[in-house]
């Protein structure tokens, strides 16, 4: 088993503790396990279904990745500045299946406005999976090849015991610095160009976007909204508004939210009120992910939770976890969810090949 991230590779595992959903004392095994682990670094995932032991949720689509719903353990072994081995390159090529048509994609988005146009919500985030079964997968050289060509933030790769993650992922759900929270989620997508005068064109675009900026500001409030429920009074702030951050290989708007919270905060307090993360619900929360179920075919799993490191004075990071393939070992399916939000300005083909762009270097990566 091991985890690299930020330029370090957590190795083994001394103490590891897993829970499924339908456990009513899933968050008080959470923090005994961190209880007892203090002191140490302290790896976790969160799969998107953990909602459904935060609210009354259920999810009944099919599941072809079976991940634990959550998985945390200590790595028994830890190198710092660790230089990722480099793999052979291989002659595979891995070509993906979306287990929804264009039509069917572009027919759930007509739909799910017509429930803004009644009310029900006002923005949805609406994912649908790409799979490809693959014999002998080369992990390490598809990481290699999405780092080479996105360059994350918050990526990483994990080779654990019945999976392998290769994450790309440029979002932050939520990191705490002694009595400080921040959470910077992303809405807002546009490609790059190799000519630099197209290149801040497009970015230009982005950032002048009135519906991107519109679907940023529903995000914002509702994160302000969520954090609300934990902070010490009056202490949530925007630090940053719909900024137009430069990727290697696309252009994202980003907003940062902060909030201050009492020394004793728990990681279960905070997870309570933030968690699943606003970009990849949509806003009111509980109505779009009730509905989403509806139209979405597969279970998102890993997709749209968190991989994290909880750090020994108590410090943690947590990202988003998109951009990201996820293998299971057993059934040898390889697989990756992308999405978009939607809202009433949305146009159908335009959210389409926005998910086009958000997938390209996934699919790159596997050539």
């Amino acid at each position: 088993m091991e985890v690299f991230f930020d330029n370090t590779l957590y190795k083994g595992s001394k103490a590891s503790w897993s829970s499924t959903i339908e456990n009513p004392k899933l968050f008080k095994e959470l923090e005994l396990f961190i209880s007892n682990n203090k002191k140490e670094y302290i790896i976790c995932f969160y799969t998107y279904d953990l909602k459904n032991n935060i609210e009354n949720l259920t999810s009944t689509n099919k599941d072809d990745v079976i991940f634990p719903d959550i998985h945390c353990f200590v790595p028994e072994e830890i190198h710092s500045n660790y230089s990722f081995e480099k793999e052979k390159k291989s002659s595979q090529k891995i070509l993906f299946q979306s287990t929804v048509s264009k039509k069917e994609y572009l027919e759930n988005v007509l739909k799910i406005q017509e429930h803004i146009q009644k009310g029900d919500f006002y923005e949805a985030n609406y994912c649908y999976q790409w799979i490809s079964k693959v014999d002998n997968l080369n992990s390490k050289l598809i990481f290699e090849n999405l780092m080479d060509l996105t360059n994350p933030p918050y990526g990483f790769y994990a080779d654990l015991q019945k999976h392998y993650v290769i994450s790309a992922s440029p979002e932050l759900f939520i990191k705490k610095r002694g009595n400080k929270l921040y959470s910077s989620p992303i809405k807002g997508t546009q490609k790059r160009d190799l000519d630099p005068l197209k290149d801040q064109i497009l970015k230009n675009q982005l950032k002048e976007s009135l519906k991107d900026q519109a679907e940023n500001n529903m995000i914002v409030d509702l994160v302000r909204n969520d954090l609300s429920k934990i902070a010490t009074k009056g202490s949530v702030k925007v630090e940053e508004l719909r900024e137009v951050y430069t990727f290697k290989n696309i252009h994202q708007m980003i907003s940062t939210i902060s909030c201050e919270v009492s020394e004793n905060e728990s990681i279960s307090n905070i997870l309570k009120a933030t968690f699943p993360m606003g970009s990849m619900t949509g806003a009111p929360k509980i109505k779009v992910m009730e509905l989403m179920e509806e139209y979405e075919v597969s279970k998102r799993g890993l997709y749209s939770g968190s991989f994290g490191i909880i750090h020994p004075n108590g410090d943690f990071d947590f990202n988003v976890i998109i951009r990201t393939l996820i293998y299971n070992k057993a059934n040898h399916l390889l697989s990756f969810h992308v999405g978009g939000a939607i809202t009433i300005g949305s146009n159908p083909n335009l959210e389409y090949q926005e998910t086009l762009i958000k997938a390209e270097a996934l699919f790159k990566a596997c050539q």
